[in-house]
This record gives structure tokens, sequence and C-alpha cells, in this order.
């Protein structure tokens, strides 16, 4: 199995910045892509940020210009500045992977509260 484990979420003015992490451990062979989702209170999930292992990077629209995700090796982040209280939400690490037994998996970490909140 493989764990996925998020930090760094808290509570932000609007315009400030926030920095997550994600960690990853386990056994796997290899790791396709890791991204970030974030789901508000009646909302459904929504991806806000893919990176793959090749290194290319999609962003929602919302937060193009103001996020920035980056990987190193099993290790996420997510840089975000000019936050918006529509940015609130809790925010989960994804990992796409293909495990020691070769099949394609998605491995989901528990999430983390974004509170953006003057």
């Amino acid at each position: 199995q493989v764990q996925l484990v998020e930090s760094g979420g808290g509570l932000v003015q609007p315009g400030g910045s926030l920095r997550l992490s994600c960690a990853a451990s386990g056994t796997f062979f290899n790791i396709y892509a890791m991204g970030w989702y974030r789901q508000a209170p009646g909302k459904q999930r929504e991806l806000v940020a893919i990176i793959t292992n090749g290194g290319s990077t999609n962003y929602a629209d919302s937060v193009k210009g103001r996020f920035t995700i980056s990987r190193d090796n099993v290790k996420l982040y997510l840089q975000m500045s000019s936050l918006k209280p529509e940015d609130a939400a809790v925010y989960y690490c994804n990992a796409e992977i293909q495990t020691i037994r070769f099949e394609r998996r998605e491995y989901w970490g528990q999430g983390t509260q974004v509170t953006v909140s003057s």
C-alpha cells in the first residue's frame, strides 16, 4: 500500500500565502503523476493542479498565476499566493501509482484544511 500525508494547511487572510506539502511512502514501482484537489462544503472535489513524471503541469483556471505545484521525488508541494476566500477548502494530495504488482492505482491523502478569512 501507499500512504499520502498532507500538511501545511491553516488560516490565512485574503491576499496571503500558504505552502502545502504531501509526502508519499510505501512500496511502489513508479509514480505517473501527483496532484492537488480541493473540496469546499457543498461542492464537488475539483482538480487544482497536477504534475506529471515528466514535469509538465496543469492548473485549474481559477488558480493560474497564483498557485505553483512542484515535486521532489515522493514529496509534493503547492505554493499558494494571493489567496481568496473562494480558495477555502480541504485540499487533498493525489498520486497515480504503478504498484509493485504492476497495477495502476490512485491514492489519496486525508486532506488538510485551508481557511481564508480576514
